[in-house]
């Protein structure tokens, strides 16, 4: 299986070949496709920290900042036993099509530690989260990069690494991290924000394709903050989610699943598989839950999900990405060919950097928005893009994917031509 940055440069590639004709002078263009298909900085270091039992652990970390040209970098922190430098300039690169594909005045960045935090005491994770800022300092800030939370990080980590940056600058600078607790500048309905941006997604996608919510059935693989919010709003307007899972497994019921109930069983048991059997629903696998026949299928757990090696068992009609990277470009090609409508996850998990870009706003300007306020501007943006992109598919024929790239390839590559950078 290709690495997620090979991933990357191939979904770069095979959208470039549509715009290339648009622009006249072919080598400034194709220089310009080049250099999208690297990143401008990669920062490594490794960061030593003094454990609880006094001696001392050294933990490898990066930051990968992959196009300014339309803004500063923006990007998550990982802490993840499985971060590697190529996973992390990948994600990089999909957040610079993630900005560009919602209209956000951003480029990507992405950070990771290859770490298991769950190894790591409270004090040890703030230890390690304050000397990762310090190494980031001179190369973040609100006009340069503004990391937020991802895997295994939050509110709590932000926090600390806010206050570790600004303490080295001497200043208070709360537009450097996003997804912070709202105490320190954090913004109402960042929690809910990814999920939430993916149920506008679906709803526009029904309406152009006529598709009935109480006659459609989902199924969700994935169970953490984003697939949870995700099919909480979905089943609230009458979608039917007829099997979810975590990384132990997933839940399957013909006749819909009570999301809350499903929150509170896994909360209660600690995952799917300790769930006791009842004649209500079956326990499956989630290798079944992605063969199962459904309408819609949201894969919203981790990258490569959909390969060429499962990618024969879909079923499904349309596929929602939640998660980053879920299908490989072969499997793409291959479920593409079948007609099955794939929903990008550069458009469909964007909800949560534009509830970001939303929260950097309201901290340049000290001024907080309500709840009420984000969610509005955050369905306008969402709904207005999946308009654009959906314009795209109709007049060029082409994947939602595509046009995607399509759109933001261009708006990065204007912005590179207008600076002068090629």
């Amino acid at each position: 299986m290709a690495s997620a940055f090979e991933n990357a440069k191939k979904q770069i590639n095979d959208s470039a070949g549509f715009l290339s004709k648009e622009y006249p002078d072919k080598s400034r263009f194709k220089k310009a496709i080049e250099l999208l298909k690297r990143p401008q900085r990669v920062l490594k270091k490794k960061i030593s920290i003094r454990l609880d039992s006094g001696k001392t652990e050294t933990f490898q970390a990066y930051r990968s900042q992959h196009n300014d040209a339309r803004g500063p970098f923006k990007g998550g922190i990982r802490f993840h036993p499985n971060v590697s430098e190529d996973e992390i300039i990948a994600f990089s690169t999909w957040m610079s099509i993630k900005c560009a594909v919602v209209g956000i005045p951003y480029g990507g960045g992405k950070g990771g530690i290859i770490v298991d935090p769950s190894l790591l005491s409270e004090s040890e994770l703030e230890r390690l989260c304050k000397k990762y800022a310090e190494f980031l300092t001179p190369y973040i800030g609100p006009w340069k990069d503004i990391p937020a939370p991802d895997v295994n990080t939050g509110e709590r980590e932000m926090a600390w690494m806010l206050d570790s940056y600004e303490k080295k600058v001497g200043h208070h600078a709360p537009a450097t991290f996003t997804g912070k607790p709202l105490e320190l500048g954090g913004s109402q309905g960042r929690t809910e924000a990814t999920g939430l941006g993916g149920f506008y997604v679906l709803a526009s996608y029904s309406e152009v394709t006529r598709m009935i919510p109480v006659k459609t059935t989902i199924a969700v693989q994935g169970f953490g903050n984003v697939g949870y919010w995700f099919a909480k709003f979905a089943t609230g307007v009458g979608y039917k989610a007829v099997a979810i899972s975590d990384s132990s497994g997933g839940i399957y019921d013909s006749n819909g699943l009570n999301v809350e109930k499903l929150s509170q069983l896994k909360e209660k048991y600690g995952s799917f598989n300790k769930i006791p059997k009842t004649k209500d629903h079956e326990l499956i696998t989630n290798n079944e839950l992605l063969a199962l026949k459904v309408d819609v299928l949201v894969p919203a757990a981790l990258e490569n999900a959909i390969h060429e090696r499962n990618v024969k068992d879909i079923k499904a009609k349309v596929i929602l990405e939640m998660a980053n990277g879920p299908t490989t470009p072969e499997a793409d090609a291959i479920l593409s060919s079948n007609e099955v409508d794939i929903l990008p996850d550069v458009l469909c998990n964007a909800g949560g950097v534009t509830v970001s870009y939303f929260e950097w706003v309201q901290n340049l300007n000290g001024y907080s928005w309500t709840k009420e306020k984000v969610i509005k501007e955050l369905k306008k943006i969402m709904d207005s893009s999946f308009e654009e992109i959906y314009q795209v598919v109709q007049q060029k024929k082409v994947s939602y994917r595509k046009a995607a790239y399509i759109l933001a390839i261009k708006r990065i590559v204007n912005a590179m031509m207008l600076r002068g950078r090629l």
